[in-house]
């Protein structure tokens, strides 16, 4: 008989066969009951080494993106006097969350039959141990469930520290760290869940989503712009200068996650097989083509081309892809990665001074207009016609119209859970440093240390 996990029964085969996260272990249970009932052999779920190692290296690259990439890339553009700051952030956030998401974020992500929301049967991963096993996307071809869940963690824990850039070098360490823990529990495990459990609400809707556009980026970009306006702009914002205080390290940081990148969107295929290739090549050449079209963009408009905007146009290539990276072609990649240069361009020059916003290190014109480029257009070059892997039933406008559904959702969930955890992080141990803290810089005022010494 031919093994087929349930989860993938609500959805056409040929959609599901390319969705990151389409199966479940009750697929395991589906395979037992079918050879009881009918009396078929069923090949019995062996774990495959190859897939096992393969996903253990891309859990390791999405590390990388967090610590040190991230990091790096968020500190060197901000002030010297909050290098270690942005730092503090993104490398605690990143450890809380990993453990808020084994004691219960995959719990209420991955278990249960709630299109909305999880379970707690996986609480503290109960049921869980070594031979615990997880589907791949090839017939009785398993991984350990512990590999799966430190896969699935780097993204849970790496997507709220994308919105620390959204308000650095203003916002107290401790507000920071209850804003992490409520906006983590009430909209990225619930739209997680929508968006990648095969009961979840939009997975049913078909919403096309292969490594996070809507669940990372957009969901991370909105809960940023909701803080840029709830905590207000910098002080001197707008009449003082505030360049990055280090573009090497910026180019070190952006790099550090290009290369983690193929972690985050290769991985998410759960195996290492030719299917893994079109993402690898998709992941690479839209990156690419977003540098060349931020780059020569910025250089016709403002005379030179810059290593910030490299560095942003990388960025934002990797972004648009994402949530396309396993249903485009090569073309429709650099397509992808040539919009997002352009647009995102627009996005944090014309569109961030005509709304008059202090998002500093633009999270919410680079993560969350790319996010919802590549989510949107993922309906358009999926088309086998442009080039697409195609997938059943398919109508242009029908799955332009599912997939701004799923943007829909994401950004007024995102929007209403980070107004509402701004507003408690404030009222209990308040949002902002004081205007002296802001002046002498949060490395000092928040950390008591600094990160150079002269």
């Amino acid at each position: 008989m031919t093994w087929t996990p349930l989860i993938a029964s609500t959805g056409s085969p040929d959609r599901c066969a390319r969705h990151p996260w389409a199966l479940t272990l009750t697929g395991v249970l589906l395979a037992l009951f079918s050879t009881l009932a009918f009396g078929q052999d069923a090949p019995p779920p062996t774990i495959d080494k190859g897939d096992t190692a393969w996903m253990m290296v891309c859990t390791i690259l999405v590390i990388v993106m967090a610590v040190p990439g991230l990091a790096l890339f968020y500190g060197g553009m901000v002030r010297a006097k909050n290098m270690l700051s942005v730092l503090m952030q993104v490398f605690v956030v990143f450890s809380l969350l990993t453990v808020l998401w084994v004691i219960y974020g995959y719990s209420v992500a991955f278990s249960g039959s709630n299109m909305w929301i999880g379970g707690f049967e996986r609480l503290f991963l109960a049921g869980i141990n070594a031979d615990s096993q997880a589907a791949t996307f090839s017939d009785g071809v398993m991984i350990p469930e512990y590999v799966f869940i430190a896969f699935q963690c780097t993204f849970a824990a790496i997507t709220p520290c994308l919105i620390v850039g959204s308000f650095a070098e203003r916002m107290k360490f401790s507000a920071v760290l209850v804003f992490m823990i409520i906006w983590f529990t009430f909209s990225y495990l619930p739209i997680a869940r929508m968006v990648w459990y095969g009961e979840g609400f939009l997975f049913q809707k078909g919403a096309l989503d292969f490594a996070g556009g809507t669940v990372v980026h957009i969901n991370a970009g909105i809960a940023g712009i909701v803080g840029s306006f709830m905590l207000g702009k910098r002080l001197g914002y707008g009449t003082t200068a505030m360049p990055p205080h280090n573009l090497p390290l910026v180019m070190i940081g952006a790099s550090l996650l290009w290369v983690g990148w193929f972690g985050f969107n290769v991985g998410s295929n759960l195996e290492a097989n030719a299917f893994s290739g079109l993402v690898f090549l998709n992941t690479f050449i839209a990156t690419a083509a977003a540098v060349c079209a931020w780059a020569f963009a910025e250089w016709m408009i403002r005379g030179t081309p810059t290593m910030l905007g490299g560095a942003s146009g990388a960025i934002a290539g990797l972004v648009i892809i994402t949530p396309a990276c396993g249903f485009v072609g090569p073309m429709g990649a650099i397509a992808l990665g040539v919009i997002a240069g352009l647009v995102c361009l627009w996005a944090v020059s014309w569109l961030k001074h005509a709304a008059g916003y202090d998002d500093s290190l633009d999270v919410f014109g680079v993560h969350c207009v790319g996010g919802i480029l590549g989510a949107i257009l993922t309906g358009v070059f999926v088309s086998e016609g442009l080039g697409g892997t195609g997938i059943d039933d398919y109508s242009m406008g029908g799955q332009v119209a599912t997939q701004a559904l799923g943007v829909g959702i994401t950004v007024v969930w995102s929007a209403v859970v980070a107004f509402i955890a701004y507003k408690i992080a404030d009222m209990t141990v308040g949002l902002r440093v004081s205007e002296d803290q802001e002046r002498e810089g949060l490395d000092t005022a928040e950390h008591g240390e600094r990160a150079y010494s002269n």
